[in-house]
């Protein structure tokens, strides 16, 4: 991968920023332990700006930065390997389906353009996922998901968003600070899968979320955990 770094506007959350899913996960590339299935973690220090040709710069201790010039953008590096040990049971393509129409952003949506969770986005040219709470859970949040394309980026974006939906982003606007995530494997293209999302508690501005992604015979992909600041 080529040591310059562009997030096209296709890929936005905010209209005038990238996703911070498809950003972190575009980033963690150039992380080798990601290329082996590890976890990396990224931080985000400032909203990624769109079509813009930034600068990559490493560490001695392998740290990968993202830089606008001056303005330092993101950061990511290899993180312990995450727990699945107690990750939710995955539910069904159906259960996720049925979870859906509940997905609050169909009723108020904070950045409707989003293109992992974007109301205003067509499904041939974003994810369009419809995060919503599963029947007789209190927290447990699922979305349905066929995809049109398989990369690392697309996998990232669709962990990001639905841990926000499930940390209550419908009630206090939030953005993403930092994602850690560990690809196993690619999802098919044409299959269902199932991402499922769910909150891990609070601190001051600081939410934390844990989402994951299941293969209609219910193998696990990926999974994440991410923390998101109240604005």
């Amino acid at each position: 991968m080529s040591e310059s770094f562009v997030v096209p506007a296709r890929f936005c959350g905010p209209p005038m920023s990238g996703n911070g899913g498809w950003t972190s996960g575009h980033l963690a590339q150039l992380v080798d332990e990601a290329l082996d299935g590890g976890a990396v973690t990224v931080r985000l220090r400032t909203p990624p700006p769109l079509d813009t040709e930034m600068a990559i710069s490493r560490a001695d201790d392998g740290t990968v930065e993202v830089w606008d010039g001056q303005t330092l953008v993101a950061q990511a590096f290899a993180a312990e390997p995450l727990d699945a040990a107690e990750l939710p049971t995955p539910v069904t393509y159906a259960q996720a389906e049925t979870a859906g129409p509940a997905y609050e952003g169909l009723r108020s949506h904070p950045f409707p353009t989003c293109f992992t969770c974007g109301t205003d986005r067509d499904p041939s040219d974003a994810l369009c996922l419809r995060t919503g709470p599963l029947a007789g859970q209190t927290t447990l949040h699922a979305a349905a998901w066929t995809p049109g394309e398989s990369t690392p980026e697309l996998v990232w974006a669709a962990l990001d968003c639905p841990g926000a939906w499930a940390s209550g982003i419908a009630k206090r606007e939030m953005v993403l600070g930092t994602m850690t995530t560990a690809v196993r494997d690619l999802p098919t293209v044409g299959e269902p899968h199932v991402v499922m999302a769910w909150p891990r508690g609070q601190e001051g501005r600081k939410y934390y979320s844990g989402t994951c992604l299941y293969a209609v015979d219910g193998r696990l992909l990926a999974q994440a955990e991410a923390v998101w600041i109240a604005m």
